[in-house]
């Protein structure tokens, strides 16, 4: 058994490593360690929800593109995630992947979700996924 997510140590940043039976719930894991950064997702309620779809041309592109595109929302919405379903990643001949996802969260509250570390971007640096014994593993760098 694997964990859904690990943070490892870093200079000045997080690595995380996301784990997932399929690329799918990769991708949902990892979504779900970028907001662990931030708060305990354990908290957050599913009021809103916000339909995803992206496409990258290639797979470390696309979970870069999922990931900014929740980062977005934080930023413009203040809102935070605790729930991701991505219901299918596509590729689409050899130079495109797409991602059709959906995120529930709810806006932050001081009161009701514990403050963190805001995470500032997404990052190419050490990105990298790939299939080892049928589990996808997913290795990248939050700026904190």
């Amino acid at each position: 058994m694997y964990p859904k997510y690990e943070f490892k140590e870093h200079t000045a940043d997080v690595l995380i490593v996301a784990y997932g039976e399929s690329l799918e719930q990769l991708f949902e894991n990892a979504a779900e360690a970028v907001f662990e950064v931030m708060t305990d997702t354990r908290k957050i309620d599913p009021q809103i929800s916000k339909v995803i779809k992206d496409e990258g041309f290639d797979l470390e592109n696309l979970l870069y593109r999922w990931l900014e595109d929740l980062l977005v929302y934080y930023d413009a919405e203040n809102i935070v995630f605790g729930k991701f379903k991505v219901k299918s990643i596509t590729k689409i001949n050899n130079e495109k992947y797409i991602i059709d996802a959906i995120a529930w969260g709810e806006e932050f509250n001081e009161d009701k979700h514990e403050r963190r570390t805001i995470v500032k971007a997404i990052t190419y640096a050490q990105m990298k996924i790939e299939k080892i014994n049928n589990v996808w593993k997913a290795t990248f760098v939050v700026d904190i």
